[in-house]
């Protein structure tokens, strides 16, 4: 366990937690595992995830045969909510014995209301409610719909991971949602968690998809050269100065007077870290952003490669004038961030409704041929 790079990931002040979950994970022990024997430290999910697990195995059927009348999206959160109940059964020893700083596992909100502020907070306490397990923390899309629900949670003393977070600007907001959530909570603040989840790979492949096309325009090798050095590293750049940022404002006397009413810092998650290029190394979404008061959330690929060979050093925090440098390149060279993190916000969303509705429609199926037998 000592040698496991997973678990020394934490000396380094990051946790890694997993993005995965399938009721087959807590039946075979298999969760248990990596809590135990790999220092995972908690666990997120999405609707892409469910889609997966509930339509890909004979693992809900029983439940499904036992659901009687339900209707499917009854049944769908039944389901969701067993799994998720679990789940945070495993991770609550770890829960306590951080005092609350891990352990958490995540549930999204139907991403239908990712443009609707109420129906995120009905949805909401409703899942907090139900799920009713402390080390529990709902997803929320950090759109601009998404904040005042995110401040709102906050102050209501709920848990949040605010998800699908690209651009600076975006996560920017999402701290002072966080902020302002604080503020407006009455009393202690240390049962309070909150983590801003800023994707990786997505960027980096829709930058070099772009980059790839200026390169093919243009037979001036001096541009080429320049296009070509900034292939695979504007996410890094980007999430390098979005801890800028974090630490700017989590060391600020504003701060400093809620983390005197027990406030913890809203930790930045790194998202989307499995690598989409095959040219690239496997873990460098992992090795490259190393830093303290951070998590990694890792699809079970990346998870298994960064057991078997991530080398770890403290990153996060160096080269900030060269990330700097490299994004200020991108604008020079005619590609703009901004359109791309919008492009990607929207893609995102779009990538969850497309599962949770095959989900919903597979499910429907399923419980018709599961009933019936």
């Amino acid at each position: 366990m000592a040698d496991n790079p997973l678990v020394h990931l934490y000396d380094f002040g990051q946790s890694a937690w997993v993005d995965d979950l399938r009721r087959g994970m807590i039946t075979t022990g298999e969760l248990k595992q990596l809590i135990e024997k790999d220092g995972v430290r908690g666990l997120t999910s999405n609707p892409a995830i469910f889609e997966k697990a509930i339509v890909g195995s004979a693992d809900y059927d029983q439940q499904i045969r036992a659901s009687g009348h339900k209707s499917v999206p009854e049944i769908y959160e039944d389901l969701v909510v067993k799994d998720i109940q679990d789940a945070a059964d495993l991770f609550a020893p770890l829960y306590e014995s951080s005092k609350g700083a891990d352990g958490f596992v995540s549930l999204e909100v139907s991403p239908y209301l990712a443009r609707d502020t109420e129906g995120s907070l009905k949805e909401a306490h409703h899942l907090w409610e139900r799920v009713n397990r402390p080390n529990l923390m709902i997803k929320i899309p950090g759109t601009p719909e998404g904040l005042p629900a995110v401040q709102s949670l906050i102050a209501a003393g709920i848990n949040v991971n605010v998800t699908l977070l690209f651009a600076r600007s975006a996560y920017e907001a999402v701290v002072e949602a966080y902020l302002k959530g604080l503020e407006a909570h009455e009393g202690d603040l240390s049962g309070i968690a909150s983590v801003a989840s800023f994707f990786l790979s997505r960027i980096d492949s829709s930058v070099d998809d772009l980059l790839e096309k200026k390169i093919r325009t243009t037979s001036d090798p001096e541009i080429q050269g320049r296009l070509k050095a900034l292939a695979g590293e504007v996410a890094i750049a980007n999430a390098k100065l979005a801890y800028q940022h974090y630490k700017a404002v989590f060391e600020s006397p504003r701060f400093q007077a809620l983390a005197a009413r027990g406030a913890k810092p809203q930790r930045l998650l790194w998202a989307s870290t499995g690598t989409k290029n095959p040219i690239y190394r496997d873990v460098r979404y992992v090795e490259e952003l190393v830093g303290m008061n951070t998590v990694n959330t890792m699809p079970p690929a990346t998870l298994k490669a960064c057991v078997d060979h991530c080398e770890l050093r403290p990153s996060l925090d160096t080269g900030i004038e060269a990330a700097q440098l490299i994004l200020d390149e991108l604008a020079a060279v005619g590609i703009s961030l901004d359109q791309v993190t919008d492009d990607l916000l929207a893609d995102g969303l779009a990538k969850f409704t497309g599962p949770f509705d095959k989900l919903l429609a597979s499910l429907k199926a399923k419980t018709e041929v599961v009933t019936a037998s």
